[in-house]
């Protein structure tokens, strides 16, 4: 559906996206990940013809778009604000591309029904706009953009504004939504938990590059570089020496799983593979803080302090949490341990 070869684009001395490839494939929810000034934004303004890249080429369907103007691509682009028009009621807001492609009315009102019905606002067509709560404005928003039927929908942050709850629960609703139409979804967010549940597949970007690519799980479980792993809020992060299946760190000798090649590397230890021991059973540590995470499996973090090394952190439940300023002893689980590249 989707194609960028070797896009490119510069504001002046800032090399906003560097050499970028990126493929969608029909029917696809793909999600770029990235700090604020990674191109992310940027990437998806070239998709929908509203940057012009200084090099590379844009391809829709097989056909090159690179020269296209936004009206004449046929994709879909929902903001982060939503955007909609104030002085148009729900229907009129989302009829607005339908009477812009000169759609018959009859066929209009159907198809307004129908994508009201779909996002969970059955009868709202007479709603005025300020009326409407976040979310039920992210709903009309989201049936506008569909309602022309896009070749390829853009999403920007389509859930940056709503408050936590909210977002949690519209998120697995748009992913049943958007696998129920078979739509092909390119969506942008700098928030890792909403594209690991939305996206098929996530990109993460920095400084313009792609950094990796992958499904959720791929990611999750094997981050390709120290940036990709700490973006992901994983900060146990040391230098290493693989060799005889082990690794020597600044935390002493740390198990890894097989097929690790040996030499110098950095590896990451998951706060789920610090494991709580006896102080004389582990590496001595200090707790400094620990921060109550919740969940169904009320989950605590501690930050440990070591005799020796860095500081990490230890994943654990609650009822198994020692207080700050507790001595406990750490051991690792070889199957929480990445070799990250870099």
């Amino acid at each position: 559906m989707l194609r960028l070869n070797g896009v490119t684009v510069d504001f002046g001395a800032r090399r906003a996206l560097d050499a970028v490839d990126l493929e969608v494939a029909d029917h696809e929810t793909v999600c770029v990940l990235g700090p604020s000034g990674s191109g992310k934004s940027t990437l998806l303004r070239v998709v929908a013809g509203l940057q012009t890249p200084d090099a590379g080429r844009v391809f829709l369907s097989g056909q090159d778009r690179t020269e296209v103007p936004p009206h004449r691509r046929e994709v879909g682009l929902m903001f982060q604000d939503h955007q909609l028009f104030p002085q148009r009621d729900v229907g009129g807001n989302v009829a607005f591309g339908l009477r812009m492609r000169r759609a018959r009315r009859q066929e209009t009102a159907e198809r307004v029904a129908e994508l009201l019905d779909l996002v969970g606002l059955p009868d709202a067509q007479r709603r005025t706009v300020a009326t409407l709560s976040g979310g039920e404005q992210q709903r009309v928003a989201l049936a506008r953009a569909l309602a022309p039927q896009p070749r390829l929908l853009m999403l920007d942050e389509p859930l940056g504004q709503l408050d936590r709850g909210l977002r949690e629960r519209l998120v697995v609703e748009l992913r049943a939504l958007f696998h129920r139409l078979s739509t092909t979804v390119l969506a942008v967010t700098h928030d890792q938990g909403e594209a690991f549940v939305l996206a098929d597949r996530v990109v993460v970007m920095n400084e313009g590059r792609v950094a990796q690519a992958g499904t959720p799980l791929e990611v999750w479980q094997h981050p390709a570089s120290e940036f990709v792993a700490r973006f992901l809020g994983f900060d146990n992060v040391v230098e290493a020496s693989v060799h005889g299946g082990a690794a020597d760190t600044p935390w002493g000798k740390l198990p890894v799983p097989d097929g690790i090649p040996t030499g110098a590397c950095k590896l990451l230890v998951r706060p789920t593979g610090v494991r709580l021991t006896a102080v004389e059973d582990g590496l001595p540590c200090t707790v400094e803080a620990r921060t109550f995470r919740g969940g169904d499996a009320a989950a605590v973090t501690l930050l440990l302090q070591p005799q020796h090394g860095p500081r990490m952190e230890a994943s654990c439940a609650l009822r198994e949490a020692p207080e700050p300023g507790s001595s406990v002893g750490v051991a690792f689980d070889e199957q929480e341990v990445v070799r990250l590249a870099g």
